[in-house]
């Protein structure tokens, strides 16, 4: 009963999120309440809220002044020559755009945090993706794809949990399972250069100065109409029918994107993001942009060499940036103020989900399920238990989290697959191939990150991305075996 409880609330969360029947803080909230009464648990389900958001409220503050901190960055100018070296690079092409998103995703993610990757990756791109009308699904998607292989890094996460749940070396793991996933890798890329080529055929190939001038026409002629509509009389006749050629004129110039899945934002809606282009922005800080990339580069190192918890060196980070760069108690207010959205977005997401996984875990709905699937593997399977676990791990670790999976279930397949002479370390590197998908996963706070960085519905980001996602594990997976690893 709790098996089918569990796959009906994670299937009723998707369902209702991807039609937009509820907004995704609301369905990670009420939808696990609901079934938390169904299991006859309704009396716990204040305890397993409190555990779950206990669970999360370091990832919460690690992204609230996160935010904050690269917010701050974009403010004064550090990823400028960021955008500028990739401006150069695409020449506002979007195929070449799309595969510098995949291109930046991978270097990012180096540094192992999903979260991080997606604010870089995410800050540095969306004001062309935005500019140039391109589908901000398409960003999100080769984002989160790109950071799911590489998440598979030994200090990502993944690889270190199924070396301790295992018993095993990380290197020997990892190692190995370098050329699977450089073929998953540069799938990644030909994935990238043939949606680029899509948006390239819808949108054509325009300079970034030809698209400011296109809406700086757009706008001045808008503001002209709204002057006309005050006319009466004979006028107001003449203000309509030339109100119909600025609406042509706008759809030529800008429609081109506005039909695309994620582009759900007013265009007219003013995006403190979009200022990272101007060059003239009272916000930039030219002269302390040398210890700004300091600041970054020793708090990504920090983090990297695990010197203190991330949550406290973003708020050091954070608190010593914006003191740094805006003395002034008014400046401070004003950034704290543009960022707060993202801030209120992403933290928001991320304690609604620790309602959904608290009460998955907490109600044992995670346990059963993974009790189903593994007692539902037949018993002529066994001498190719690897494999198994490599088709397994697409679905596991997208229906619940890593911990779940790599302390949960993986033992269990180990232990099947060594009753049949398989080796734990081949069923260890199967486990890997499903962090593309993963990564896209509503049980990931780093997901939510992305999308609402991007400003992406997430049903239309799950809608998107699950094929590619998919197909990027099985591509790792079937690369895996040829090559013997698996």
């Amino acid at each position: 009963m709790l098996t089918i409880l569990g796959f009906a609330m994670i299937a009723t969360f998707l369902v209702l999120i991807m039609m937009k029947k509820m907004s995704p803080i609301a369905a990670l909230v009420l939808i696990p309440a609901l079934f938390c009464v169904f299991v006859g648990k309704g009396a716990h389900l204040g305890d397993y809220v409190i555990e779950g958001v206990g669970n999360l409220a370091p990832t919460a503050a690690m992204l609230m002044f996160a935010i904050v901190y690269f917010g701050l960055m974009i403010d004064v100018g550090l990823f400028d020559p960021i955008v500028r070296g990739i401006l150069k690079f695409c020449k506002a092409d979007p195929l070449r755009i799309v595969v510098g998103t995949a291109l930046l995703a991978a270097i990012v993610s180096l540094d192992g945090d999903g979260s991080t990757t997606f604010m870089i990756t995410v800050s540095a791109m969306y004001p062309l993706y935005k500019r140039l009308k391109m589908s901000l699904v398409v960003m999100t998607g080769v984002a989160a794809t790109a950071n799911g292989v590489m998440n598979t890094l030994p200090w990502g996460g993944p690889t270190a949990r199924a070396a301790t749940a295992l018993k095993l070396d990380a290197g020997d793991i990892f190692v190995p399972m370098i050329p699977a996933l450089l073929v998953g890798l540069l799938f990644v890329f030909v994935l990238a250069y043939f949606l680029g080529l899509r948006e390239r055929k819808r949108l054509g190939v325009l300079s970034l100065d030809e698209v400011l001038e296109q809406e700086k026409i757009v706008k001045d002629e808008e503001k002209s109409g709204s002057e006309e509509t005050v006319l009466v009389g004979a006028g107001a006749a003449s203000a309509a029918g030339s109100g119909d050629d600025k609406v042509r004129t706008t759809k030529a110039t800008g429609g081109a994107g506005s039909g695309t899945d994620a582009d759900s934002e007013d265009d007219d809606v003013e995006d403190v993001r979009l200022q990272g282009l101007d060059p003239n922005r009272p916000t930039l800080r030219p002269k302390l942009y040398w210890f700004n990339a300091l600041l970054t580069v020793t708090l990504l190192t920090a983090m990297i060499m695990e010197w203190l918890p991330i949550p406290v060196l973003f708020l050091l980070g954070a608190a010593l940036a914006l003191t740094v760069n805006f003395p002034h108690i008014p400046d401070q207010k004003d950034r704290l103020a543009a960022h707060a959205d993202n801030v209120l977005n992403v933290s928001g997401m991320v304690f609604a989900a620790a309602v959904f996984t608290g009460v998955l875990q907490g109600t044992g709905m995670v346990d059963s399920m993974a009790k189903w699937i593994v007692d539902g593997i037949p018993g002529g399977m066994g001498p190719h238990m690897a494999l198994v676990t490599g088709f397994l791990s697409l679905p596991l670790t997208y229906f619940m989290s890593n911990d779940g999976f790599y302390f949960g279930v993986l033992p269990v397949l180990a232990e099947a697959g060594a009753a049949h002479g398989v080796s734990p370390l081949e069923i260890a590197r199967a486990s890997l191939v499903g962090q593309p998908l993963h990564m896209s996963s509503p049980l990931v706070p780093a997901v939510y990150v992305l999308v609402g960085m991007a400003r992406v519905e997430f049903g239309d980001h799950t809608r998107f991305v699950v094929k590619w996602a998919a197909a990027t594990s099985l591509i790792i997976l079937g690369a895996g075996v040829l090559f013997g690893i698996i």
